[in-house]
């Protein structure tokens, strides 16, 4: 369902769910290039946007991101015309690329664990609803991010978390039964640390989660397989280098 796609100047993931919209889920190999470059790539010609991320749940429109004298603080945007490319960077976090086979809309999220546990996925499908989105008919194509196997959390991250999926969960839940709560959901969302305190998290996998409970299905949904952390060849992590270098993620909209 994944497939790297090789130019001159590097390689970019595309994921078969997203077929017939233009999209790229970028490597380190981009690094310096602006978005012109990355929207050109892509083989179409669209207008790139942009926000400024701040780990938050806002979600900008297109027509906002165009009239704006200023770049707007938001973690997610929706297109409103056609060949609108919306982008997001991440290094270490969650991009998510959505289109709506039937309109032609198009969305892209970043989702940290704080963005994720303000639940910004569901806000963004909120609003491409408010502009006429079925949620039957949207496609979401997550890409690369670190993998719950090396991401430890603290209990505080891991209950926020938690909160959003979970009925029930409290400030002062025992680490062995938020892990038996998470793991009942998705074993391969969560696992344990050896150190006390800590939990290991798959934060796209808890995205996946709550979009499964907000009524998608299984089959609406691909997982990217690549983590930002193991494969230092290709991505930038933050929590590996604890430097703030980023790759992008981008789609193309086709409003008509």
């Amino acid at each position: 369902m994944w497939h790297w796609q090789t130019t001159d100047l590097g390689r970019f993931l595309t994921c078969d769910l997203l077929q017939g919209f233009a999209h790229g889920f970028f490597s380190r190999d981009w690094q310096g290039q602006d978005l012109t470059t990355l929207t050109a790539a892509l083989g179409v010609r669209a207008t790139p946007l942009r926000t400024q991320q701040v780990h938050s749940d806002r979600v900008a429109l297109g027509t906002e991101v165009l009239t704006s004298e200023e770049r707007l603080a938001a973690d997610a945007l929706v297109a409103t015309e056609p060949n609108q490319a919306l982008w997001v960077c991440s290094a270490d976090c969650v991009p998510l690329l959505i289109a709506d086979v039937a309109s032609g809309r198009v969305a892209a999220i970043h989702a940290g664990w704080r963005g994720t546990a303000t639940q910004i996925s569901r806000a963004t499908l909120r609003q491409m609803q408010a502009l006429g989105s079925d949620l039957a008919n949207l496609r979401i194509a997550m890409g690369p991010a670190i993998r719950g196997e090396v991401y430890q959390v603290g209990l505080n991250v891991a209950r926020a978390l938690g909160q959003t999926i979970l009925e029930g969960v409290t400030e002062t839940i025992e680490r062995d039964d938020l892990y038996q709560r998470f793991a009942a959901l998705d074993p391969e969302a969560v696992f344990l640390d050896p150190e006390a305190g800590r939990l290991r998290l798959d934060v796209a996998r808890v995205n996946r989660l709550q979009l499964l409970q907000l009524g998608l299905r299984e089959e609406q949904i691909a997982l990217c397989p690549h983590c930002t952390f193991r494969e230092a060849e290709s991505f930038f992590s933050y929590r590996r280098e604890r430097l703030k270098q980023v790759q992008w993620s981008g789609i193309v909209s086709r409003l008509v």
